[in-house]
Protein backbone atom coordinates (compact mmCIF):
# COMPACT_ATOMS: atom_id res chain seq x y z
CA UNK A 1 0.00 0.00 0.00
CA UNK A 2 1.29 3.37 -0.40
CA UNK A 3 1.00 6.48 1.72
CA UNK A 4 0.73 9.47 -0.16
CA UNK A 5 2.40 12.58 1.87
CA UNK A 6 1.72 15.19 3.22
CA UNK A 7 -1.50 16.89 1.71
CA UNK A 8 -4.14 14.59 2.52
CA UNK A 9 -1.99 12.13 3.93
CA UNK A 10 -4.41 10.32 6.23
CA UNK A 11 -7.49 12.22 5.43
CA UNK A 12 -9.45 8.89 4.51
CA UNK A 13 -7.88 6.78 7.01
CA UNK A 14 -8.91 9.44 10.03
CA UNK A 15 -12.16 10.53 8.88
CA UNK A 16 -11.01 13.92 9.02
CA UNK A 17 -9.75 16.84 6.55
CA UNK A 18 -5.83 17.00 7.54
CA UNK A 19 -4.88 20.41 6.92
CA UNK A 20 -1.55 20.82 4.33
CA UNK A 21 1.69 19.31 6.67
CA UNK A 22 3.75 21.77 3.63
CA UNK A 23 3.52 23.56 0.79
CA UNK A 24 6.90 21.87 -0.06
CA UNK A 25 6.58 18.59 -2.24
CA UNK A 26 5.24 15.81 -1.27
CA UNK A 27 7.52 12.59 -0.87
CA UNK A 28 5.42 9.41 -1.26
CA UNK A 29 5.99 6.83 1.61
CA UNK A 30 5.26 3.14 1.19
CA UNK A 31 4.19 1.16 4.08
CA UNK A 32 4.90 -2.19 1.25
CA UNK A 33 8.70 -0.91 1.35
CA UNK A 34 8.82 -0.77 5.33
CA UNK A 35 7.41 -3.95 5.41
CA UNK A 36 9.92 -5.38 2.68
CA UNK A 37 13.50 -3.60 4.29
CA UNK A 38 11.90 -5.34 8.04
CA UNK A 39 11.10 -9.04 6.24
CA UNK A 40 14.70 -8.51 4.85
CA UNK A 41 16.74 -7.64 7.48
CA UNK A 42 14.95 -9.85 10.21
CA UNK A 43 15.26 -13.07 7.90
CA UNK A 44 17.46 -15.87 9.07
CA UNK A 45 19.79 -15.18 6.24
CA UNK A 46 20.88 -11.78 8.59
CA UNK A 47 21.66 -13.86 11.61
CA UNK A 48 19.96 -11.45 13.87
CA UNK A 49 22.71 -9.47 13.14
CA UNK A 50 24.80 -9.52 16.26
CA UNK A 51 28.09 -7.12 16.13
CA UNK A 52 31.12 -9.04 14.81
CA UNK A 53 28.86 -11.64 12.95
CA UNK A 54 28.78 -12.49 9.21
CA UNK A 55 25.01 -10.79 10.31
CA UNK A 56 27.06 -7.59 10.32
CA UNK A 57 28.89 -7.96 7.29
CA UNK A 58 25.44 -8.63 5.55
CA UNK A 59 23.36 -5.68 7.43
CA UNK A 60 25.82 -3.08 6.46
CA UNK A 61 26.36 -3.95 3.07
CA UNK A 62 22.44 -3.78 2.62
CA UNK A 63 22.02 -0.56 3.98
CA UNK A 64 25.34 0.89 2.20
CA UNK A 65 23.60 -0.55 -1.20
CA UNK A 66 20.46 1.11 -0.12
CA UNK A 67 22.13 4.49 0.58
CA UNK A 68 24.07 4.49 -2.93
CA UNK A 69 21.02 3.03 -4.63
CA UNK A 70 19.01 6.18 -3.36
CA UNK A 71 21.47 8.26 -4.60
CA UNK A 72 22.62 9.56 -0.93
CA UNK A 73 26.40 11.10 -0.37
CA UNK A 74 28.59 9.29 2.15
CA UNK A 75 28.18 10.18 5.36
CA UNK A 76 31.37 10.15 6.94
CA UNK A 77 33.69 12.74 5.27
CA UNK A 78 36.90 10.25 4.22
CA UNK A 79 34.46 9.69 1.33
CA UNK A 80 32.45 6.24 2.82
CA UNK A 81 29.32 5.13 4.68
CA UNK A 82 31.22 3.57 7.46
CA UNK A 83 32.07 5.01 10.78
CA UNK A 84 34.35 2.35 12.09
CA UNK A 85 33.49 1.58 16.08
CA UNK A 86 36.13 -0.41 17.72
CA UNK A 87 34.66 -2.93 20.18
CA UNK A 88 35.45 -6.04 22.08
CA UNK A 89 33.42 -8.88 22.98
CA UNK A 90 33.24 -10.54 26.29
CA UNK A 91 31.69 -13.72 26.55
CA UNK A 92 31.27 -14.45 30.54
CA UNK A 93 31.39 -17.58 32.42
CA UNK A 94 30.15 -16.62 36.23
CA UNK A 95 30.23 -18.65 39.23
CA UNK A 96 28.42 -17.07 42.42
CA UNK A 97 28.13 -18.27 45.98
CA UNK A 98 27.02 -16.42 49.00
CA UNK A 99 28.08 -17.86 52.96
CA UNK A 100 25.77 -16.67 55.81
CA UNK A 101 27.77 -18.16 59.50
CA UNK A 102 29.41 -19.97 57.81
CA UNK A 103 26.67 -22.01 55.36
CA UNK A 104 27.22 -21.44 52.08
CA UNK A 105 23.97 -20.54 49.59
CA UNK A 106 25.03 -21.19 46.41
CA UNK A 107 23.29 -19.53 43.18
CA UNK A 108 22.53 -20.97 39.76
CA UNK A 109 23.60 -19.13 36.47
CA UNK A 110 21.02 -18.40 34.72
CA UNK A 111 18.39 -19.58 37.09
CA UNK A 112 19.27 -17.31 40.08
CA UNK A 113 21.45 -14.46 38.90
CA UNK A 114 22.72 -13.23 35.48
CA UNK A 115 26.39 -11.81 36.02
CA UNK A 116 29.03 -10.22 33.14
CA UNK A 117 31.82 -7.64 33.53
CA UNK A 118 33.02 -4.78 31.54
CA UNK A 119 36.55 -5.48 32.48
CA UNK A 120 38.81 -5.96 29.77
CA UNK A 121 40.66 -9.45 31.11
CA UNK A 122 40.49 -13.14 31.36
CA UNK A 123 39.74 -14.03 34.62
CA UNK A 124 38.03 -12.03 37.86
CA UNK A 125 37.38 -13.35 41.11
CA UNK A 126 36.33 -12.35 44.68
CA UNK A 127 36.55 -14.50 47.85
CA UNK A 128 34.35 -13.40 50.74
CA UNK A 129 33.80 -10.13 49.93
CA UNK A 130 30.74 -8.63 52.21
CA UNK A 131 27.73 -7.80 50.98
CA UNK A 132 25.95 -4.61 51.77
CA UNK A 133 22.12 -3.53 50.65
CA UNK A 134 22.27 0.05 49.48
CA UNK A 135 18.40 0.49 49.01
CA UNK A 136 18.28 2.00 45.59
CA UNK A 137 21.57 2.95 45.36
CA UNK A 138 21.41 6.84 44.49
CA UNK A 139 23.19 9.53 45.03
CA UNK A 140 21.16 12.55 43.79
CA UNK A 141 22.05 15.88 45.61
CA UNK A 142 19.68 17.94 43.72
CA UNK A 143 16.93 15.77 45.86
CA UNK A 144 19.06 15.67 48.93
CA UNK A 145 19.23 11.49 48.46
CA UNK A 146 22.14 9.25 49.42
CA UNK A 147 21.81 5.84 49.47
CA UNK A 148 25.20 5.11 50.54
CA UNK A 149 25.66 7.76 53.14
CA UNK A 150 29.00 7.76 54.52
CA UNK A 151 29.38 3.89 54.30
CA UNK A 152 32.89 2.55 52.67
CA UNK A 153 31.34 -0.43 50.29
CA UNK A 154 35.28 -0.67 48.74
CA UNK A 155 35.45 -3.88 47.87
CA UNK A 156 32.28 -5.51 48.51
CA UNK A 157 29.04 -6.37 46.86
CA UNK A 158 26.62 -3.86 46.73
CA UNK A 159 22.39 -5.27 46.59
CA UNK A 160 20.78 -2.40 45.24
CA UNK A 161 16.78 -1.82 44.21
CA UNK A 162 15.52 -1.68 40.76
CA UNK A 163 14.30 2.07 39.71
CA UNK A 164 14.40 5.47 41.40
CA UNK A 165 12.67 5.37 45.08
CA UNK A 166 8.89 5.79 44.36
CA UNK A 167 8.58 8.24 46.74
CA UNK A 168 4.91 9.10 47.53
CA UNK A 169 3.72 12.43 49.05
CA UNK A 170 1.74 12.51 52.27
CA UNK A 171 -0.52 14.94 51.14
CA UNK A 172 -2.00 13.28 47.74
CA UNK A 173 -0.54 10.01 48.36
CA UNK A 174 0.48 9.94 44.62
CA UNK A 175 3.98 9.54 43.74
CA UNK A 176 5.30 13.25 44.70
CA UNK A 177 6.78 15.02 40.94
CA UNK A 178 9.02 17.32 42.92
CA UNK A 179 11.36 14.02 43.76
CA UNK A 180 12.89 11.65 40.98
CA UNK A 181 10.59 12.95 38.14
CA UNK A 182 7.67 11.55 40.17
CA UNK A 183 5.97 8.59 37.79
CA UNK A 184 8.90 9.19 35.20
CA UNK A 185 11.88 7.73 35.90
CA UNK A 186 14.97 9.68 36.04
CA UNK A 187 18.75 8.68 35.06
CA UNK A 188 19.14 7.08 38.50
CA UNK A 189 16.96 4.68 38.15
CA UNK A 190 18.81 3.11 35.23
CA UNK A 191 20.74 -0.01 35.94
CA UNK A 192 23.62 1.74 33.93
CA UNK A 193 23.83 4.58 36.47
CA UNK A 194 23.35 1.76 38.99
CA UNK A 195 26.69 -0.02 38.09
CA UNK A 196 28.20 3.20 37.45
CA UNK A 197 27.73 4.29 41.00
CA UNK A 198 28.59 1.37 42.26
CA UNK A 199 31.79 1.49 40.55
CA UNK A 200 32.61 5.00 41.77
CA UNK A 201 32.00 4.24 45.02
CA UNK A 202 35.11 1.31 44.61
CA UNK A 203 32.50 -1.29 45.07
CA UNK A 204 33.58 -4.98 43.71
CA UNK A 205 30.02 -6.07 42.30
CA UNK A 206 27.15 -5.03 41.89
CA UNK A 207 23.89 -6.98 42.00
CA UNK A 208 20.51 -5.29 41.04
CA UNK A 209 17.20 -6.87 42.21
CA UNK A 210 15.06 -7.57 39.50
CA UNK A 211 11.38 -7.35 39.78
CA UNK A 212 9.24 -8.02 36.27
CA UNK A 213 6.95 -4.75 36.82
CA UNK A 214 9.46 -1.94 37.53
CA UNK A 215 11.80 -3.18 34.81
CA UNK A 216 9.04 -3.08 32.85
CA UNK A 217 10.43 -6.73 31.25
CA UNK A 218 10.63 -10.14 32.46
CA UNK A 219 13.75 -11.83 34.19
CA UNK A 220 13.99 -13.53 30.49
CA UNK A 221 14.65 -10.73 29.02
CA UNK A 222 17.70 -10.29 30.65
CA UNK A 223 18.62 -13.72 30.71
CA UNK A 224 18.83 -13.51 26.59
CA UNK A 225 21.06 -10.12 26.56
CA UNK A 226 23.22 -10.68 29.21
CA UNK A 227 24.36 -14.60 28.80
CA UNK A 228 26.12 -14.12 25.93
CA UNK A 229 29.00 -12.30 24.34
CA UNK A 230 28.38 -8.36 25.29
CA UNK A 231 30.71 -5.87 24.24
CA UNK A 232 32.25 -2.45 25.07
CA UNK A 233 33.95 0.60 23.27
CA UNK A 234 37.47 -0.33 23.45
CA UNK A 235 39.16 2.00 25.41
CA UNK A 236 42.90 2.14 27.02
CA UNK A 237 43.12 0.74 30.52
CA UNK A 238 39.84 -2.21 29.20
CA UNK A 239 37.53 -0.53 32.44
CA UNK A 240 39.83 -1.46 34.74
CA UNK A 241 37.32 1.05 37.04
CA UNK A 242 34.60 -0.67 36.73
CA UNK A 243 33.16 -3.36 39.22
CA UNK A 244 34.66 -6.55 39.11
CA UNK A 245 31.01 -8.08 38.53
CA UNK A 246 27.75 -6.30 37.43
CA UNK A 247 25.18 -8.56 37.92
CA UNK A 248 20.97 -9.08 38.67
CA UNK A 249 19.11 -11.47 40.85
CA UNK A 250 15.68 -12.47 40.24
CA UNK A 251 13.67 -11.29 42.83
CA UNK A 252 13.27 -15.09 44.89
CA UNK A 253 17.00 -15.35 44.99
CA UNK A 254 16.67 -11.78 46.82
CA UNK A 255 14.54 -12.99 49.10
CA UNK A 256 16.84 -15.88 49.83
CA UNK A 257 19.63 -13.74 50.58
CA UNK A 258 17.76 -11.78 53.00
CA UNK A 259 16.05 -14.40 55.04
CA UNK A 260 19.22 -16.20 55.06
CA UNK A 261 20.65 -13.23 56.72
CA UNK A 262 17.74 -12.83 59.06
CA UNK A 263 16.42 -10.21 57.37
CA UNK A 264 12.88 -8.91 55.65
CA UNK A 265 13.10 -8.02 52.25
CA UNK A 266 9.77 -6.35 51.57
CA UNK A 267 11.04 -4.34 55.44
CA UNK A 268 14.17 -2.95 54.02
CA UNK A 269 12.57 -2.16 50.50
CA UNK A 270 10.04 -0.15 52.52
CA UNK A 271 12.85 1.75 54.38
CA UNK A 272 14.58 2.51 51.09
CA UNK A 273 11.88 4.92 50.88
CA UNK A 274 13.40 7.26 52.64
CA UNK A 275 15.84 10.05 52.92
CA UNK A 276 17.17 8.68 56.01
CA UNK A 277 17.97 5.03 54.88
CA UNK A 278 20.90 3.59 56.12
CA UNK A 279 23.18 1.07 54.11
CA UNK A 280 21.96 -2.68 55.67
CA UNK A 281 25.55 -4.95 56.13
CA UNK A 282 23.43 -8.53 55.48
CA UNK A 283 25.67 -10.45 57.12
CA UNK A 284 27.33 -12.53 54.40
CA UNK A 285 30.00 -13.14 52.03
CA UNK A 286 29.93 -12.83 48.62
CA UNK A 287 32.71 -14.83 46.16
CA UNK A 288 32.51 -15.02 42.38
CA UNK A 289 34.75 -15.77 39.87
CA UNK A 290 34.36 -14.88 36.11
CA UNK A 291 35.78 -16.50 32.81
CA UNK A 292 36.43 -14.48 29.96
CA UNK A 293 36.16 -15.32 26.45
CA UNK A 294 37.85 -11.84 25.07
CA UNK A 295 37.91 -10.65 21.36
CA UNK A 296 38.42 -7.45 19.50
CA UNK A 297 35.48 -6.66 16.89
CA UNK A 298 35.55 -3.41 14.51
CA UNK A 299 32.09 -3.02 13.85
CA UNK A 300 30.45 -0.75 11.88
CA UNK A 301 28.25 2.96 12.05
CA UNK A 302 26.36 2.71 8.44
CA UNK A 303 25.75 6.67 7.72
CA UNK A 304 24.57 8.77 4.51
CA UNK A 305 23.65 12.55 4.01
CA UNK A 306 21.76 14.93 2.07
CA UNK A 307 23.64 17.99 1.57
CA UNK A 308 21.84 21.01 2.20
CA UNK A 309 20.56 23.61 -0.03
CA UNK A 310 21.92 26.60 1.23
CA UNK A 311 25.69 27.15 1.13
CA UNK A 312 25.87 29.36 4.41
CA UNK A 313 24.13 26.51 6.47
CA UNK A 314 24.91 23.30 4.57
CA UNK A 315 27.63 22.67 7.21
CA UNK A 316 24.62 22.24 10.26
CA UNK A 317 23.23 19.30 10.69
CA UNK A 318 19.86 17.29 11.55
CA UNK A 319 20.49 13.23 12.21
CA UNK A 320 18.28 10.91 12.29
CA UNK A 321 19.26 7.50 14.01
CA UNK A 322 18.00 4.08 14.48
CA UNK A 323 20.13 1.28 15.36
CA UNK A 324 20.52 -1.67 13.03
CA UNK A 325 21.87 -4.70 15.17
CA UNK A 326 19.80 -7.01 17.67
CA UNK A 327 20.88 -10.40 19.90
CA UNK A 328 22.14 -12.64 16.87
CA UNK A 329 22.10 -16.24 17.08
CA UNK A 330 22.04 -18.29 20.36
CA UNK A 331 23.95 -22.12 19.30
CA UNK A 332 22.83 -23.67 22.72
CA UNK A 333 18.68 -23.18 21.89
CA UNK A 334 16.92 -25.99 20.89
CA UNK A 335 15.10 -25.45 17.59
CA UNK A 336 15.19 -22.03 16.58
CA UNK A 337 18.24 -20.14 17.67
CA UNK A 338 18.12 -16.48 15.81
CA UNK A 339 17.21 -13.35 17.38
CA UNK A 340 15.46 -11.74 14.43
CA UNK A 341 14.46 -8.87 15.71
CA UNK A 342 11.73 -7.76 13.21
CA UNK A 343 10.51 -5.06 15.44
CA UNK A 344 13.51 -4.83 17.42
CA UNK A 345 14.91 -2.72 15.18
CA UNK A 346 14.48 -4.11 11.17
CA UNK A 347 11.24 -2.07 11.36
CA UNK A 348 12.88 1.06 12.95
CA UNK A 349 15.81 0.46 10.24
CA UNK A 350 13.47 0.37 7.71
CA UNK A 351 11.61 3.96 8.56
CA UNK A 352 15.32 5.71 8.73
CA UNK A 353 15.39 4.07 4.78
CA UNK A 354 11.93 5.16 3.85
CA UNK A 355 13.02 8.90 5.72
CA UNK A 356 16.25 8.80 3.57
CA UNK A 357 14.74 8.21 0.47
CA UNK A 358 12.00 10.61 0.95
CA UNK A 359 14.80 13.27 1.76
CA UNK A 360 16.44 12.09 -1.72
CA UNK A 361 13.80 12.13 -4.21
CA UNK A 362 12.99 15.60 -2.81
CA UNK A 363 13.58 18.65 -6.20
CA UNK A 364 16.65 20.40 -6.01
CA UNK A 365 14.36 23.29 -5.10
CA UNK A 366 13.28 22.06 -2.28
CA UNK A 367 15.71 20.39 -0.80
CA UNK A 368 16.53 21.54 3.28
CA UNK A 369 18.93 24.55 3.97
CA UNK A 370 20.81 22.01 6.17
CA UNK A 371 22.49 18.55 5.58
CA UNK A 372 19.78 15.43 7.04
CA UNK A 373 22.51 12.93 8.09
CA UNK A 374 20.83 9.06 7.98
CA UNK A 375 22.83 7.03 10.54
CA UNK A 376 22.39 3.61 11.94
CA UNK A 377 24.31 2.26 14.27
CA UNK A 378 25.95 -0.45 15.84
CA UNK A 379 25.16 -2.53 19.66
CA UNK A 380 22.45 -0.41 21.19
CA UNK A 381 21.59 -3.88 22.36
CA UNK A 382 24.93 -3.49 24.31
CA UNK A 383 24.10 -0.22 25.77
CA UNK A 384 24.23 2.31 23.50
CA UNK A 385 27.29 1.59 21.89
CA UNK A 386 27.61 2.84 18.18
CA UNK A 387 25.65 6.28 19.23
CA UNK A 388 27.95 6.69 22.43
CA UNK A 389 30.92 6.56 20.21
CA UNK A 390 29.61 8.92 17.24
CA UNK A 391 28.45 10.91 20.19
CA UNK A 392 31.97 11.33 21.44
CA UNK A 393 33.79 10.97 18.34
CA UNK A 394 31.23 12.91 15.99
CA UNK A 395 32.05 12.89 12.15
CA UNK A 396 30.27 16.49 12.23
CA UNK A 397 30.89 18.78 15.30
CA UNK A 398 27.77 18.58 17.81
CA UNK A 399 28.17 22.51 17.97
CA UNK A 400 26.58 22.39 14.51
CA UNK A 401 23.88 19.25 15.22
CA UNK A 402 20.58 21.08 15.21
CA UNK A 403 18.89 17.65 16.44
CA UNK A 404 18.99 14.00 16.95
CA UNK A 405 15.76 12.44 16.17
CA UNK A 406 15.59 8.61 16.94
CA UNK A 407 13.58 5.87 15.65
CA UNK A 408 13.58 2.37 17.83
CA UNK A 409 10.58 -0.14 16.59
CA UNK A 410 7.54 0.91 14.08
CA UNK A 411 4.03 1.05 14.22
CA UNK A 412 3.05 -2.17 12.76
CA UNK A 413 -0.29 -2.59 13.68
CA UNK A 414 -2.34 0.39 11.82
CA UNK A 415 -3.00 4.16 11.75
CA UNK A 416 -3.35 5.82 14.89
CA UNK A 417 -5.10 9.36 15.37
CA UNK A 418 -2.26 10.00 18.00
CA UNK A 419 1.30 10.12 18.61
CA UNK A 420 3.61 9.73 22.23
CA UNK A 421 6.45 11.41 22.62
CA UNK A 422 9.04 9.89 25.15
CA UNK A 423 10.57 12.33 27.57
CA UNK A 424 7.61 14.95 26.87
CA UNK A 425 8.43 18.30 27.17
CA UNK A 426 11.81 18.05 27.19
CA UNK A 427 12.82 20.40 24.35
CA UNK A 428 11.27 22.40 22.13
CA UNK A 429 11.64 19.95 19.48
CA UNK A 430 8.31 18.93 21.50
CA UNK A 431 6.53 22.35 19.87
CA UNK A 432 7.08 21.05 16.36
CA UNK A 433 6.01 17.69 16.49
CA UNK A 434 2.71 19.11 18.32
CA UNK A 435 1.94 21.04 15.42
CA UNK A 436 3.09 18.81 12.44
CA UNK A 437 0.50 15.79 14.14
CA UNK A 438 -1.75 18.35 14.29
CA UNK A 439 -1.29 18.81 10.25
CA UNK A 440 -1.93 15.03 10.45
CA UNK A 441 -5.39 15.29 12.24
CA UNK A 442 -3.40 13.69 15.28
CA UNK A 443 -2.92 14.96 18.96
CA UNK A 444 0.97 14.49 20.62
CA UNK A 445 0.47 12.90 23.90
CA UNK A 446 3.03 12.01 26.54
CA UNK A 447 3.91 8.55 26.62
CA UNK A 448 1.87 6.33 28.51
CA UNK A 449 4.22 4.77 30.38
CA UNK A 450 7.16 7.07 31.61
CA UNK A 451 8.02 5.30 35.05
CA UNK A 452 10.09 2.38 32.49
CA UNK A 453 12.71 5.10 31.77
CA UNK A 454 12.12 4.09 27.94
CA UNK A 455 14.03 7.70 27.63
CA UNK A 456 17.51 6.43 28.87
CA UNK A 457 16.94 2.86 26.86
CA UNK A 458 17.80 4.19 23.34
CA UNK A 459 20.37 6.04 20.78
CA UNK A 460 18.82 9.59 21.31
CA UNK A 461 19.83 9.61 25.00
CA UNK A 462 23.97 9.52 24.02
CA UNK A 463 23.58 12.83 21.93
CA UNK A 464 21.30 14.05 24.70
CA UNK A 465 23.53 13.31 27.08
CA UNK A 466 26.16 15.31 25.25
CA UNK A 467 23.72 18.25 25.23
CA UNK A 468 21.93 17.49 21.80
CA UNK A 469 18.04 18.40 22.09
CA UNK A 470 17.05 14.71 21.07
CA UNK A 471 13.39 13.25 20.14
CA UNK A 472 12.44 10.38 20.43
CA UNK A 473 8.21 10.07 19.30
CA UNK A 474 6.77 6.90 19.17
CA UNK A 475 3.35 5.62 17.04
CA UNK A 476 0.01 6.17 19.06
CA UNK A 477 -2.60 4.33 21.47
CA UNK A 478 -5.59 5.22 19.85
CA UNK A 479 -6.08 2.60 16.53
CA UNK A 480 -8.73 3.53 14.27
CA UNK A 481 -11.17 0.79 14.04
CA UNK A 482 -9.66 -0.57 16.91
CA UNK A 483 -10.76 -1.03 20.42
CA UNK A 484 -9.87 0.97 23.03
CA UNK A 485 -7.90 -1.20 24.96
CA UNK A 486 -6.08 -2.51 21.70
CA UNK A 487 -2.45 -0.79 21.91
CA UNK A 488 -2.36 -1.96 25.48
CA UNK A 489 -3.02 -5.59 24.83
CA UNK A 490 -0.46 -5.66 21.74
CA UNK A 491 2.33 -3.80 23.73
CA UNK A 492 1.77 -6.49 26.41
CA UNK A 493 1.94 -9.31 24.37
CA UNK A 494 4.68 -7.99 22.55
CA UNK A 495 6.75 -7.58 25.74
CA UNK A 496 5.59 -10.70 26.88
CA UNK A 497 6.37 -12.96 24.02
CA UNK A 498 8.45 -11.41 21.80
CA UNK A 499 10.66 -9.00 22.96
CA UNK A 500 14.27 -10.10 22.65
CA UNK A 501 13.35 -13.43 22.19
CA UNK A 502 13.14 -15.69 19.05
CA UNK A 503 10.16 -15.29 18.32
CA UNK A 504 10.30 -11.04 17.25
CA UNK A 505 9.47 -12.10 14.07
CA UNK A 506 7.11 -10.07 11.02
CA UNK A 507 3.65 -11.55 11.45
CA UNK A 508 1.12 -12.28 8.71
CA UNK A 509 -1.21 -9.50 10.54
CA UNK A 510 1.59 -6.65 9.72
CA UNK A 511 0.54 -4.16 7.28
CA UNK A 512 2.73 -0.87 8.75
CA UNK A 513 0.26 1.48 7.23
CA UNK A 514 0.88 2.78 10.82
CA UNK A 515 4.89 3.31 10.36
CA UNK A 516 3.92 4.86 7.00
CA UNK A 517 1.98 7.16 8.87
CA UNK A 518 4.71 8.08 11.28
CA UNK A 519 7.24 8.11 8.81
CA UNK A 520 5.48 10.86 7.04
CA UNK A 521 5.37 12.60 10.52
CA UNK A 522 9.34 11.68 10.93
CA UNK A 523 10.18 12.84 8.19
CA UNK A 524 8.16 16.62 8.60
CA UNK A 525 9.42 17.44 11.72
CA UNK A 526 13.14 16.85 10.31
CA UNK A 527 12.70 18.74 7.41
CA UNK A 528 11.09 21.48 9.40
CA UNK A 529 14.33 21.51 12.07
CA UNK A 530 16.58 22.05 8.71
CA UNK A 531 14.70 24.34 7.73
CA UNK A 532 13.83 26.84 10.58
CA UNK A 533 14.80 30.09 11.55
CA UNK A 534 15.79 29.03 14.80
CA UNK A 535 17.65 26.05 16.68
CA UNK A 536 15.90 24.06 19.26
CA UNK A 537 16.59 24.41 22.51
CA UNK A 538 16.26 22.22 25.75
CA UNK A 539 13.54 23.81 27.72
CA UNK A 540 14.77 25.92 30.94
CA UNK A 541 15.16 23.12 33.73
CA UNK A 542 15.98 20.26 31.59
CA UNK A 543 18.91 18.05 32.74
CA UNK A 544 21.14 18.25 29.83
CA UNK A 545 20.55 22.14 29.05
CA UNK A 546 23.50 23.27 30.61
CA UNK A 547 25.60 20.45 28.67
CA UNK A 548 24.22 22.49 25.55
CA UNK A 549 24.58 26.10 26.84
CA UNK A 550 28.00 25.29 27.66
CA UNK A 551 28.50 23.92 24.19
CA UNK A 552 27.33 26.84 22.23
CA UNK A 553 29.47 29.26 24.72
CA UNK A 554 26.04 30.74 26.29
CA UNK A 555 26.30 32.02 29.74
CA UNK A 556 23.08 32.97 32.31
Amino acid sequence: MMTRLPRLAFAAALSVVAAPLCVLAAPEFSSARILEHTKILSSDEFEGRSPGSPGEDKTVAYLENEFKRLGLAPGNPDGTYIQHVPLVGITSQPSLEFTVNGQALPMTNINDYVATTSRVTPHLSAKDSEVVFVGYGVVAPEYGWDDFKDVDVRGKTVVMLINDPPVVDPATGQLDPKIFGGRAMTYYGRWTYKYEIAAAKGAAACLIVHETGPAAYPFAVVVGSRSRENFELRTPGGNAGRCALDGWLTLDAARRLFAATGHDFDTLKRAALSRDFQPVALGAKASFEIKNTLREVDSRNVLAKAEGADPKLRDEYVIYTSHWDHLGREPKLQGDQIYNGAVDNAAGVAVLLEIARGFAELPANERPKRSVLFLSVTAEEKGLLGSRYYAENPLYPLNKTLANINMDGANQYGPTSDMATVGFGASTLDDIGIAVAAEQGRTMEPEAHPERGSYYRSDHFEFARVGVPSYYPKHGRRYIGQPEDFADRVVADYIARDYHKVSDEVKPDWTFEGAAQDTAFLFEVGRRVANADRWPEWKPGNEFKARRDAMLGRTE
